[in-house]
């Protein structure tokens, strides 16, 4: 029976994954990469970027920074678990056109610049910087609305997963 007092007193478990950069906004079908177009990894989007900084696309804490600084995951505090992937095939760079701003364990708001890349010098080595942001931990994920496609400004809404219960 419903209850008009308590309509919409349920809480929705979602989360809002949003545009860590200035850029386009492509399909990760789309991606130049089997791993992230075939979602070996996990589901998501990937993005074409148009500036130098990676900015948290969601609250919580740094749990893994590639030593390269190519690659970074975040953990939400609701579990959900993000790889950003700078580029493709940029873990052959070595660090070059990477520089860290956070480390492992630290955490993190919405916004805050993470990495500052180097484009120009990861263009000179052959390097595409199209960047996947994927999902990793899928069997918590019920459901995936996408809310952009194409041109997008940083700190926009990109993604709403909902968490199983």
């Amino acid at each position: 029976m419903f209850n008009l007092f308590n309509f919409g007193d349920e809480k929705t478990n979602s989360i809002i994954i949003k545009s860590p950069f200035n850029g386009t906004i492509i399909p990760i079908e789309e991606t130049p990469d089997p791993v992230f177009s075939q979602k070996m990894v996990g589901d998501g989007f990937a993005i074409e970027p148009t500036d130098e900084y990676l900015q948290a696309p969601v609250q919580g804490e740094i749990i893994q920074l590639f030593s390269t600084h190519h690659a970074l995951g975040i953990k939400t505090p609701e579990g959900l678990e993000v790889l950003i992937h700078l580029g493709i095939d940029t873990v052959e760079l070595a660090g070059a056109g990477f520089k860290a701003l956070v480390e492992e364990g630290e955490k993190i708001q919405v916004g805050d610049k993470l990495i500052e890349i180097d484009w120009q010098l990861i263009a000179k080595r052959g390097k595409s910087k199209i960047s996947p942001v994927v999902i990793t931990n899928m069997k918590s994920v019920e459901k995936i609305k996408f809310h952009a496609n194409g041109p997008i400004m940083a700190g926009e809404d990109v993604l709403e997963v909902i968490i199983k219960k």
